[in-house]
């Protein structure tokens, strides 16, 4: 099962805390009380929000963090590489540090890259601006042509 860690699902929720008053600036005390996170998870997690430029900070008594960037130039991809580094299903990648004691002989050696490429697109297709906006991941369906102004039209009568 590919699963998202903990800080990746905590920075969500702070960037969604932060989102929904976006250009204003926030406390991290603030956003611990609004998103019921321990304030030191929050700190930790806002440093490396802060570090992958994703929030900016200022100091001073209305100190605290905002959003950097526009919500829809904000992409999943960008949170969960914030979090937990490039994206990769297995450790078998392309320029590994130290390779799988099976690569000589594995016939998916040079597959990989190509699965983690169509997961990190998939994700890059996903912004803030939508995780924040539900009707954006789940439009309503298309009126049919039978209803006008939210009623149903009788039928056509044959004579």
């Amino acid at each position: 099962m590919l699963r998202l860690n903990r800080m990746t699902d905590y920075a969500i929720l702070v960037l969604g805390a932060l989102a929904r008053r976006h250009g204003e600036t926030l406390a991290s005390g603030h956003l611990a009380r609004v998103t019921k996170l321990a304030q030191p998870t929050v700190a930790k997690v806002l440093k490396m929000l802060l570090a992958a430029e994703l929030v900016e900070t200022q100091r001073g008594v209305r100190g605290g963090y905002r959003i950097k960037k526009i919500l829809a130039d904000i992409s999943l991809v960008d949170i969960v590489e914030a979090m937990e580094g490039p994206i990769a299903v297995t450790d078998c990648i392309e320029g590994a540090r130290q390779p799988c004691s099976a690569s000589k002989c594995c016939c998916m050696r040079n597959h990989w890259n190509h699965v983690n490429l169509a997961i990190r697109r998939a994700l890059m297709d996903v912004t803030l601006e939508d995780l924040t906006n539900p009707a954006a991941l789940f439009p309503l369906p298309q009126t049919s042509p039978m209803i006008k102004d939210n009623q149903r039209l009788a039928p056509q009568q044959t004579a």
